[in-house]
C-alpha cells in the first residue's frame, strides 16, 4: 500500500529527512525510527514496510492510517518549530475546502465519549503523554508526530447547553502533514484517546 508515497521517500536523502522530520535515522540498517502517539515505529524503505517496535519480532505492520501518516510526514516534514498558536482546520492552506462533508473532523466521536464525563480526556492525555491545556471544561495537546501536534477540547453538558467538542491545530500543522494525512493523524488521535479512556474507566 501508498505504493507512490514509498517512492517519493525512497528519492530522499535519509539524513535530511531525518532532520527535518525530528526523528533517527539508522544508517547500518538503512532505515528510520518515527514515534506517532507515543509508539516508536521502525520504517524500512527497501522492504516498504512499517512496524511497531513493540511487534516487530511478531512482523505486526503498522495499518493504512498509520502508515499514510508517517510517509506523507517523512516526505513533507519542515525543520520549523511549533508555532504555539492554535488554530482551527479551516484557517490551514486549503483547509476550508477540504475538511467538509466525508472529510469532517471527528468532533462528534470526541463529544460522544467525553462530554458526559470530560475528565476522562484529561485522563486518556496522561496514559498517552499528551498535555493539559486550559480551554473548556477539559482540554488537552497531543504531540501526534515530532513536529505536529493537535488540541482537544470539550465541554460538558449543562442546563442550558448540550456538550460539544473542538479540534484544533498548530499554525505549523500544513507545513508538516497534507490535508488528507492531517485528517488521518486526528482519526489516530481520536482513536487512541478513546480507547485509552476507555481502558481506565
Amino acid at each position: 500500500m501508498h505504493e507512490g508515497l514509498w517512492e517519493k521517500l525512497v528519492a530522499l536523502d535519509p539524513e535530511a529527512t531525518a532532520r527535518r522530520a525530528k526523528c533517527k535515522y539508522i544508517s547500518a540498517s538503512d532505515d528510520y525510527k518515527v514515534v506517532l502517539l507515543g509508539c516508536a515505529y521502525v520504517v524500512d524503505p527497501a522492504k516498504r514496510r512499517i512496524l511497531p517496535v513493540a511487534n516487530a519480532r511478531q512482523e505486526q505492520e503498522a495499518n493504512y492510517l498509520e502508515q499514510l501518516c508517517i510517509l506523507a510526514y517523512l516526505i513533507n516534514a519542515c525543520e520549523v518549530p511549533l508555532a504555539n498558536k492554535l488554530v482551527a482546520a479551516e484557517q490551514l492552506e486549503g483547509g476550508q475546502f477540504f475538511f467538509r462533508s466525508v472529510h469532517g473532523l471527528p468532533t462528534d466521536r470526541l463529544a460522544e465519549a467525553f462530554c458526559k464525563n470530560p475528565a476522562l480526556l484529561h485522563q486518556a492525555a496522561d496514559q498517552l503523554g499528551g498535555s493539559r491545556c486550559e480551554y473548556g471544561d477539559a482540554s488537552i495537546e497531543l504531540l501526534v508526530l515530532p513536529r505536529f501536534a493537535v488540541t482537544f477540547i470539550v465541554w460538558g453538558h449543562d442546563e442550558e447547553f448540550s456538550g460539544r467538542a473542538s479540534i484544533l491545530f498548530d499554525q505549523s500543522a500544513d507545513q508538516q502533514l497534507p490535508l488528507d494525512a492531517i485528517l488521518a493523524a486526528v482519526n489516530l488521535a481520536v482513536d487512541a484517546v478513546i480507547t485509552t479512556a476507555a481502558q481506565g474507566s
